[in-house]
């Protein structure tokens, strides 16, 4: 008798991103050594063949991601048993934020039951969460900063995450409600981060079944409270907004969501490398935007232009919205001389001499 669906269900997600990692792995080490650049020793009939030393990529480390909840401990679990069937090393990161009263115990009790997973290493990092851009950006921040620094410090070849196809679904509706562009409406990344690093294996799965999987493995999970405290948008939006949806228009709705996502991140992806391609030809020999070249330019491919320049300036990519981007195209579309404008991370926007200045003060 097999496993659960739900459990034969995360398990196949996992175990398509764990080949993944491997063959990038593999391609990684063919580009850095060649097989002709490695030296075989004489060997004589009787000495086995050692497959590691000529050449077989040597077994990356990937780590789950997990906060606790049912969805991260439903991938910590698939994790934990596909590793054992792939060349494949296996560890965990737990995060604690630091906003919740005995917030370190907890995620002591989260290390200690991915340790009993047979995961290792096992770490708990305890961050702190500022203020800009608000707690639930601010959190992220210091989260994604947290695993950056524990995939170098372990050299981890990926981080899986979590995140289901009901999280995709409100991402869409949150860029929806924030008026973005199609960058936000393609949601999630399935791999994203420097080098892939991040890996999410469950976009195409549902919440219920990640949950449905912890139940029938007797997983211990924690509910954040924060899910469901209405002072943070997320959460008014899973229990308040999505179930309005699904009651005015049917049953559906986070499928087609996660849908609109995948379709508009290929629009995305294409506009995005149109962008990085104009963006050479609208500078002059000293760098500097010139407006004159900008307004030749679609105004999709514009505002992306003028959105990459603004986060190499320090403008955080979390905290510049659509209405940030529109402003400062407002400087080479419709200049009637106006102020410099003032932007997410102390950085400004001016027109000045035919050319578009962006500093940071």
């Amino acid at each position: 008798m097999g496993p659960h669906p739900a459990v034969a269900a995360i398990r196949l997600a996992v175990r398509r991103v764990l080949h993944d990692v491997l063959r990038d792995a593999l391609v990684l080490q063919d580009a850095a050594v060649a097989p002709h650049d490695i030296p075989e020793a004489p060997r004589s009939p009787e000495t086995p063949r050692d497959h590691a030393r000529e050449g077989r990529v040597s077994d990356p480390l990937v780590l789950v991601a997990c906060s606790g909840g049912a969805d991260s401990m439903a991938l910590a679990s698939a994790l934990a048993f596909e590793s054992r069937k792939l060349s494949v090393r296996a560890g965990a990161i737990t995060v604690d934020h630091g906003l919740q009263h005995g917030s370190d115990l907890r995620a002591a009790e989260v290390a200690v039951r991915l340790t009993a997973l047979g995961l290792d290493p096992v770490e708990a990092v305890t961050v702190h969460v500022g203020r800009e851009g608000g707690p639930e950006a601010a959190a992220r921040d210091a989260r994604y900063a947290a695993l950056d620094a524990a995939a170098e410090r372990h050299g981890a070849a990926a981080i899986l995450l979590g995140h289901t196809r009901d999280d995709q679904a409100e991402t869409v509706l949150l860029g929806l409600a924030r008026g973005s562009g199609t960058r936000s409406l393609s949601g999630m990344a399935a791999v994203s981060g420097t080098r892939g690093r991040y890996r999410r294996p469950f976009l195409q799965i549902d919440r219920q079944t990640a949950r449905k999987a912890c139940l029938v493995q007797s997983l211990p999970v924690w509910d954040d409270p924060h899910n469901a405290d209405p002072a943070y948008t997320r959460s008014r939006l899973r229990h308040e907004g999505l179930p309005a949806l699904e009651k005015a228009l049917g049953k559906g709705v986070v499928e087609a969501l996660a849908r609109t996502a995948e379709l508009s991140r290929d629009d995305a992806d294409a506009l995005d490398a149109w962008a990085a391609d104009a963006d050479a030809s609208v500078r002059d020999d000293a760098g500097e935007l010139v407006c004159q070249k900008l307004y030749t330019l679609p105004p999709a491919v514009r505002r992306r232009v003028l959105r990459t320049s603004l986060i190499d300036a320090g403008s955080p990519a979390g905290s510049l919205f659509a209405r940030h981007v529109e402003e400062v195209d407002r400087l080479i579309t419709g200049w009637r001389g106006q102020r410099a404008i003032n932007l997410p991370g102390r950085v400004e926007a001016r027109r000045q001499g035919g050319r578009l200045v962006i500093r940071q003060s």
